[in-house]
Formats: structure tokens, C-alpha cells, sequence
């Protein structure tokens, strides 16, 4: 993530002598501190955060949770926790979470540090380089209570996991756990996150996920590491519990964090059935393979009526080599009859995309931005999107792949990524150059910047001035909602 997209708020830098770590005593018991800490969840309150809070707080710990994309480090609790544990879900808050950790170290020497999530085990080397004695990666909760309060009792490392690597051997079992409600106590309000913009509109928005991890095995994907094909489903009281409790802290707009919400399918429909009984003016957005748009695409209706507003796809590209270097699992045609149907259904395709792989030429470029225009995608396209260069992150299936292994670099432990340069030094050039257009604009429209980026295009491809193609599947233009953060890993 580019800084001026996401910025860690500064830590206070004076430093005071830290007091061994030791718990508070209430009246004759012993409570145990635990501070859980989160640098960036895509502009969600942290889930990563509420779940394991849960977990600890039913145990009999005293939890300190923060958000430090929102708030200070609250160093007087980190001095006195027994347990500081860092929420790594994605790259971006990894690198942030860095300079943290060491910072924490110098505050409680004595306290003992966790990193949870899917990047947590992908970089066991780095961690435990700068002093993590814990690394757990999918299902976390059950090993955070144990790690911080029966340490004799679980090893500080998943036994299925090469610590010289971080990796986890794709297909070994995830922990299967009872969800509980998450506790969301102590975080900022909802009202300090992202907003959902609908037209005039701008809504307090929550978040939650009805199940995690992900069945498929796309090359770059983090989840894939971790879970290695396997997810779990999050019973639907949990579910409801959880947005029941954002809705009284002032949600009127939920986004389902599942990376697919049709992985399984009949749970997702029992899900939203549930959700709208319940609260019948809420809305909602997902996350949706085109593969499984189009083959549960009868589901559609229901999410049309129950509420949803939107559905995320990570498209990815439009070009079906660089699709099947990915492993996504569906083609460029795939993709323009995922438009149309979700069109047909009322729902507007909110597409992601990595536009920058090693693959790509700058022909294949302008050819996504034609598509984006040809299917009247622009408005519903964040142009952070069109910027967005391929990371290999330690442990991706893409370094199966041996033309990739000729190109990639060492690991990076600066960049948490192996550094790969592409062969025609033009598209590094276009992508250096699309990203400072993006970057300069990021509140800008998007039809405005999506003309800059389509005529930077064509510059750098030689191809003179090209107009941009009349679009042949038309969107309703009335209004594309959208979450007003711009992210990406």
C-alpha cells in the first residue's frame, strides 16, 4: 500500500523505564493483560481484532484492544501487559506493524509478543528475527487463549508449519473451531471507518465474515498458504449476533469480509434470509468468484432483495494468459457474462484487479482499460485498481511457476515480497506512472482519472490518441455505491 493511501498514526516517542510485565490483581485473582493491536483492516473496524477479544475476555483476561490506524499506541498499556499480540491479515499491515513491534519491545521488554493472521506465518523468519515468540495463522483464536494463558500447554509454533519458511504444507488441517459472538468493547466507533457511499447518501458502516478462508487455490492469493484449499463456516447466530451489535452502535450498511461468500453457498443464502428478517432496511456487500457468480448465479435474486448493494470480484485481468498463470479459474468471457448477469439482477460488479504482472504488455494494458470502458465498468472500478503491481509475498504458489522463478528476486524482507523487474522495461515505466496519477487523485472522480490513465496508456503504447470505445453493456447510472476507502493488500 502506497504511504499516502494509509498512514500508521505516530506512536509517542518518550520513553520511560519499562516495569516487568506481571498481572493486575483483582481483589485475590490474578487477571492476566492482554493487548491485541491491528495497524490497518481495510477501513473496517477490526474484526481480527473483536474475535479473539471474545475468546479472551470469556477466558478471564483483561484485553486491551486497539486499532492503531485509528488511535495512539496506548504505551501505559503495553508496559503493563503480560500479552501483546499484532493482527497481520494482510501486507500492508505487516509492514506497518513492524516498527510497532519493535517499538513494544522497547516499552515491555518482558512482555511476550504474538503475531496472528495470515501474514503472520508467511514471514515467520522476519518475526522472529525482531522478538514474536508466537506465530498462528488461520483459526487463531483457541492458540491466542492458550499462548497467553496456559503457555506450559501449546507450543509458541503451529507443528504443521516450516519455521525456515513460515509455511504451512497446502492441504494440512486448519483448526476447527465454536465461534462465539465477537467483542467489539473498547475499539473506536463504527462512525470513524469507512462509509458506504450510495448517491447523496453516506452510510455508518460495519463489518463481519460468515465464514473464512477459501476452498479455491488461486497462485496469488495469501489465503491459499494458510488454509490450502480449506474453509469454515461461522453459524448464522454468530453471524447475526455480531451485526445485531453493530447495528446498535449505529450501522446501517454491513460488509461480509468471506473471501468468497458463495463457498458455501446454502449458508450464505441462510445468512442474508436471516439478516433481513431481522433487519429488512440494512444493506450489504460482498465478495463473489466470477467462477461461482456464474454457477450459483439463481442465488442472485435473493441477494438483490435481501439487501445487497454491491459484490466485489477480484477479476484480476482480462487477458486469459495472465488469467491462467493466476490459476483464477475463469476466463476473459467470463468475466463480461458476470456484468451481465449480476446486471440483470439489479447488482452492480465492483471488479478488482492486478493490471501489473510479468505477463503483461502494454498492449494488454490499454486492452483492460477498453474492456473497463467497452463494459461501463469506469465508475465502478477504484482507479487504485488500474495501478496495482503483482506482490509475491514469501510462500505463493506463483513461485511454482519457472518462468516467474527466472524473474523474482530474493525475499525482501524491506518489501515482505520477492522483487521481480518485468522484461520490456516500458511497462515498469507505465506502472511507475499510472501509480503517481492514481496517487495524486485518490478522491478525484473516477471517470476523470480513468481518462488520464487511458491516455498515459496509449502515449506509452505509441498508439496515438485513441477515444475511448462507447460502452456496450450499459450500467444504471443513478448511482454505483461504494465503500469510501480506497484499499488493496
Amino acid at each position: 500500500m502506497n504511504s499516502s493511501e494509509v498512514r500508521l498514526r505516530s506512536t509517542r516517542m518518550a520513553a520511560k523505564s519499562s516495569p516487568a510485565s506481571r498481572p493486575r490483581r483483582c481483589g485475590r485473582m490474578a487477571v492476566m493483560r492482554v493487548v491485541l493491536l491491528s495497524t490497518y483492516e481495510l477501513g473496517h473496524q477490526p474484526f481480527g481484532l473483536a474475535s479473539p477479544a471474545a475468546w479472551l475476555r470469556t477466558a478471564g483476561a483483561d484485553v486491551v484492544s486497539q486499532d492503531l490506524s485509528r488511535d495512539r499506541l496506548d504505551e501505559d498499556a503495553v508496559r503493563s501487559a503480560a500479552v501483546v499480540a499484532f493482527y497481520l491479515p494482510m501486507h500492508t499491515a505487516t509492514r506497518l506493524a513492524l516498527p510497532v513491534i519493535d517499538r513494544v519491545r522497547s516499552l515491555n521488554p518482558s512482555a511476550r509478543i504474538v503475531a496472528y493472521g495470515l501474514y503472520a506465518l508467511t514471514n515467520a523468519g522476519l518475526l522472529r528475527a525482531r522478538g514474536v515468540e508466537g506465530l498462528f495463522g488461520g483459526e487463531f483464536e483457541a492458540a491466542l487463549v492458550a499462548f497467553a494463558l496456559h503457555p506450559s500447554e501449546v507450543s509458541p509454533e503451529d507443528p504443521r508449519v516450516d519455521i525456515e519458511t513460515g509455511l504451512r504444507v497446502l492441504g494440512g488441517p486448519v483448526a476447527r473451531l465454536t465461534f462465539i459472538t465477537p467483542d467489539r468493547a473498547g475499539l473506536p466507533p463504527l462512525s470513524r471507518y469507512a462509509r458506504l457511499q450510495h448517491g447523496a447518501r453516506r452510510l455508518v458502516s460495519g463489518y463481519t465474515e460468515a465464514s473464512r478462508g477459501c476452498k479455491h487455490l488461486c497462485r496469488h492469493c495469501p489465503v491459499v498458504p494458510v488454509y490450502g484449499g480449506q474453509f469454515r463456516i461461522v453459524p448464522v447466530d454468530v453471524v447475526l449476533g455480531d451485526i445485531r451489535n453493530q447495528v446498535a452502535a449505529g450501522a446501517e450498511h454491513v460488509t461480509f469480509g468471506d473471501p468468497d461468500f458463495f463457498n458455501g453457498p446454502a449458508h450464505a443464502v441462510r445468512v442474508v434470509e436471516a439478516l433481513h428478517a431481522e433487519f429488512p432496511g440494512l444493506t450489504y456487500d460482498v465478495t463473489i468468484k466470477v467462477e461461482h457468480l456464474l454457477r450459483h448465479a439463481r442465488h442472485l435474486p435473493l441477494l438483490k432483495r435481501t439487501g445487497c448493494l454491491f459484490v466485489t470480484s477480484a477479476v484480476e485481468s482480462v487477458d486469459d494468459t495472465v488469467l491462467a498463470r493466476l490459476d483464477k479459474g475463469h476466463t476473459s468471457a467470463d468475466v463480461e457474462r458476470a456484468v451481465i448477469v449480476c446486471r440483470s439482477h439489479g447488482l452492480a460488479l465492483a471488479p478488482t484487479f492486478v493490471p501489473f504482472t510479468p505477463w503483461t504488455t502494454v498492449g494488454g494494458y490499454c486492452d483492460l482499460l477498453t474492456a473497463v470502458a467497452r463494459l461501463d465498468l469506469v465508475d465502478q472500478v477504484a482507479p487504485v485498481q488500474l495501478s496495482i503491481r503483482l506482490l509475491i509475498p514469501a510462500g505463493s504458489r506463483l513461485l511454482e511457476l519457472p518462468d516467474l522463478q527466472a524473474l523474482a528476486g530474493r525475499f525482501d524482507p524491506a518489501a515482505l515480497a520477492h522483487r521481480w523487474r518485468h522484461q520490456d522495461p516500458r511497462v515498469d515505466e507505465l506502472h511507475r506512472e499510472v501509480a503517481a496519477v492514481v496517487g495524486r487523485q485518490l478522491t478525484a472522480p473516477r471517470r476523470r482519472v480513468f481518462e488520464q490513465l487511458w491516455q498515459l496508456a496509449y502515449a506509452v503504447a505509441d498508439a496515438g490518441t485513441r477515444t475511448m470505445p462507447v460502452p456496450e453493456i450499459l450500467a444504471d447510472r443513478t448511482s454505483v455505491p461504494y465503500l469510501n476507502e480506497p484499499w488493496y493488500c
